[in-house]
Parts: structure tokens; C-alpha cells; sequence
């Protein structure tokens, strides 16, 4: 009986589905059939039920209300980015996207992705432990400075424009490479101090995961728009 047990509850792991009575937003692996997009932190939220499980028809407030409740971001830093994913949309209604639709490269998606590879290597959508690796080597400490984060994203720009012949980082795309350091500092750390938490910052990338278990709780205080582009400012100027 035990054995039988132990086989549907690895089964239903493997697969991804929460088990009845879960807690509503605990962690669960994704499914073979659920979306997901090359954002650890989207994919995150969607993996503890900030966003639907199956990463389909996101809907434009729903991206914007799951930040909120988890991360405390504020809709007049996330919406704007929301709707502009939205712009990638092959749902048919132009408010909702399915999460794998944020691959579209140039839009959200671009080349020197700190956890993906470029495009022009064919998967720019799955987490890759190899470029991640070149990233984290640089998290040496128990937090994350502003200065070890730009670093680690210049060593990471720079790898990817001497591998990859058809590198393209326009303006607008180093402004987004920007912010998403930026968002992991603000949220996984002081605010506009960065310092995020080394093992944190891991948890999410490597296992797209919200470190609950780690002692991660939402921040009391709201990150802001002014927030975000500050510690933006911050890593650009550092680079």
C-alpha cells in the first residue's frame, strides 16, 4: 500500500500537479504541457499560483495582481511591461498571452539573457545551468552588491557578443537588461541598496522558485517605479 502511495504521489510530481489540499501557493514543478517563458520570476510566480499554473491565457492584470500579491511591485512599474509582453500575444485577444509567447525575441526577450541562451542558438526560452553558471561565479558573498550584479551582467553581455555572430542589443533591450537586474535586487533585497540575498537570488534562477523555505517574505514596503529605474541607474553607471 505504501508502495502504491509513494508511486502516485512521485507520479503526480513528475507531471507537476499539486496534490488536493495544497496549500495555494506552494511550489510545484510545471508541467509538460504548462508554458513557460524565459522570466524566471514569471515563471516563478506561475509555479506557486500567482499567476494560473498552467502558464496559458495570462491575462494582462493577472501578470500585474501576481507581482503585486508576491513581490509587492507596484502596477505603475509592472503594467506598462505587462502590456507591452502583451504585444507578443498568439492567444487571439490581445490582453492575454500564454507565457512561452514572451520568447518572441525583441520584444521582452533579447540576447545576453543572464540564465538563457541567445536565439541564434535555437533555445532562448529554457533555463541553461552552463551561462548561469559564468553569472553566479560572480555571487562569491552572501549578498549581492550593486557592483557584483552589473558586473556579473557585463561578463555575461560581453560572452554573448564574442559567441554569438548575430548579437543584437539595441538601445531599448540594454534598458530592459537593466531593469530585470534591477527587479532582483529591489525585491530580494534593501530596497534601493541591492545587497540582494545570494541564496535567494539562486533559488529563483536555477529552480524558479520563491524561497519561502529561506525565509523570503513579500517586502513590507512597496518597490516603486522611481525604485526600479534608480537601482537601474545605479547598475548602468557601475558597468
Amino acid at each position: 500500500m505504501r508502495t502504491t502511495i509513494f508511486v502516485a504521489v512521485s507520479a503526480l510530481a513528475a507531471v507537476g500537479s499539486c496534490l488536493p489540499g495544497a496549500d495555494k501557493h506552494e511550489f510545484c514543478a510545471p508541467g509538460p504541457k504548462d508554458a513557460r517563458s524565459p522570466c524566471p520570476m514569471l515563471n516563478s510566480l506561475a509555479n506557486h499560483g500567482y499567476l494560473p499554473r498552467n502558464g496559458k491565457n495570462v491575462s494582462i492584470d493577472q501578470i500585474v495582481n501576481g507581482i503585486d500579491e508576491a513581490l509587492n511591485l507596484s502596477p505603475l512599474s509592472s503594467r506598462p511591461v505587462a502590456e507591452f509582453a502583451a504585444t507578443t500575444s498568439t492567444t487571439g485577444n490581445p490582453s492575454t498571452m500564454h507565457l512561452s509567447d514572451l520568447a518572441t525575441h525583441g520584444v521582452i526577450e533579447h540576447d545576453g539573457s543572464l540564465s538563457r541562451n541567445d536565439i541564434f542558438f535555437g533555445d532562448n526560452k529554457k533555463f541553461n545551468k552552463k551561462i548561469y553558471d559564468t553569472v553566479a561565479k560572480f555571487f562569491t558573498k552572501d549578498v549581492i552588491s550593486i557592483q557584483t550584479a552589473a558586473n556579473a551582467r557585463r561578463s555575461r553581455l560581453v560572452a554573448a557578443q564574442a559567441a554569438n555572430p548575430a548579437f543584437n542589443f539595441t538601445a531599448r533591450e540594454d534598458q530592459f537588461s537593466q531593469f530585470e537586474t534591477a527587479l532582483y535586487l529591489a525585491v530580494y533585497g534593501k530596497g534601493t541598496e541591492g545587497n540582494a540575498k545570494t541564496k535567494w537570488v539562486n533559488i529563483m534562477f536555477r529552480e524558479e522558485r520563491i524561497p519561502y523555505k529561506e525565509g523570503f517574505k513579500r517586502p513590507t514596503d512597496v518597490i516603486t517605479n522611481e525604485d526600479i529605474v534608480e537601482l537601474a541607474d545605479k547598475v548602468k553607471a557601475a558597468a
